[in-house]
């Protein structure tokens, strides 16, 4: 019992560290980021290299200015997007897919085609949560909505081996309803094309439920294609 003190002592500091690491810098790396242009100016107007400059009379390091009438990154989503990151979260998907761009050197992220920079923390301010994964049992998916199209996203979330025959994700045919071809109005305008094999039987179509569609507009959404002040394409 006389070690109590000490044990409590621990535990408080243990928990205390870990808050702070965790949160609190976190916190403090973020808070200060906001959505920037490309390149960054300095009073003058002149662009600058990175996100800071030394003004030439004080000496002082001011923050850069964004570039006038140039557009802002990065940009918030809304609308069926929005509502498909609620279905990524629902359906786990961050637990075998991760949407962070490692640096070169770092694994094989570039040479597989998965991004044409690294990802930095700026990427993420715009996110209420940010869904960098856990695991990487599937290929990274930050920039998945530059590398594919739509055609592909729903075949792919129909079964997987449709467009990877080496696939070991499951299918989410439960995201799609098989009907049958309207006699009055002919076939639906959002019909999935299914090849070869996969084709369903004359007179029967695919079509994607809501929650689909705005699963595959957020997979459309993830594309990290601009360049911030601090991370360029050829960095």
């Amino acid at each position: 019992m006389r070690s109590l003190p000490l044990l409590f002592l621990g535990i408080f500091f243990t928990l205390a560290f870990s808050w702070t690491g965790i949160v609190l810098v976190t916190n403090r790396q973020l808070n200060d980021l906001d959505p920037v242009s490309s390149t960054l100016t300095d009073a003058t107007e002149t662009p600058i290299s990175g996100v800071t400059y030394e003004d030439p009379d004080t000496g002082v390091v001011l923050p850069g200015l964004n570039q006038a009438n140039e557009p802002l990154y990065p940009q918030m989503v809304s609308g069926s997007a929005l509502r498909g990151q609620r279905v990524y979260e629902e359906m786990g998907c961050l637990y075998c897919h991760s949407q962070q761009v490692r640096r070169k050197g770092f694994g094989s992220d570039f040479e597989r085609g998965w991004g044409q920079r690294q990802s930095v923390a700026r990427d993420y301010i715009m996110q209420s949560r940010v869904m960098l994964g856990t695991m990487r049992t599937g290929p990274d998916l930050a920039n998945v909505g530059i590398r594919y199209d739509a055609t592909w996203q729903f075949q792919h979330l129909y079964n997987p081996k449709i467009t990877s025959p080496y696939s070991i994700m499951p299918p989410y045919a439960f995201l799609f309803e098989e009907q049958k071809i309207s006699e009055t109005r002919g076939p639906s305008p959002e019909a999935i094309v299914l090849p070869g094999d996969w084709a369903l039987e004359d007179g029967y179509e695919l079509v994607p439920t809501q929650r689909a569609k705005d699963l595959v507009a957020y997979l459309l959404s993830l594309q990290q294609e601009y360049e911030l002040p601090e991370m360029k394409f050829e960095q």
